[in-house]
């Protein structure tokens, strides 16, 4: 499998709730980086990826280009984040390193001020559909 369908297949995995697939693809030691918050390791990522499924988190992710050059694949994305009729869409900007076939690292750039609009947008529409 190329590093760039591992990508692919793991988050498609993640947005189907297909949580052992995805975190198939995850090599044990992984390292998950997003924009200014502490990398997170191993199990740990593990547990975090599992507890959103448990607590009925959803993702959808949107695609818009992906590049890869060897190990290293770059996302342009949307991600969609969803809880109990509440949604947050923001674009990410990944940066994923693979090594047979698993996932070594993963980087997601964003801003948090887009994630928080949505977010506040979200929470808006939620209110007013009631």
């Amino acid at each position: 499998m190329t590093a760039e369908q591992t990508v692919r297949d793991f988050l498609e995995h993640l947005a189907a709730a297909e949580t052992e697939e995805a975190l198939a693809l995850l090599a044990p030691d992984v390292e998950w980086r997003n924009t200014g918050m502490p990398a997170f390791r191993g199990d740990r990522v593990h547990q975090m990826i599992r507890d959103m499924e448990k607590r009925g988190v959803g993702f959808e992710v949107r695609w818009r280009h992906v590049a890869a050059d060897g190990e290293t694949v770059l996302t342009d994305r949307t991600d969609v984040i969803k809880y109990s009729g509440w949604e947050t869409s923001f674009r990410v900007r990944g940066t994923f390193l693979v090594h047979d076939d698993r996932i070594t690292v993963w980087d997601d750039a964003f801003s948090w001020l887009e994630l928080l609009g949505s977010g506040v947008a979200g929470l808006g529409r939620v209110l007013t559909a009631r």
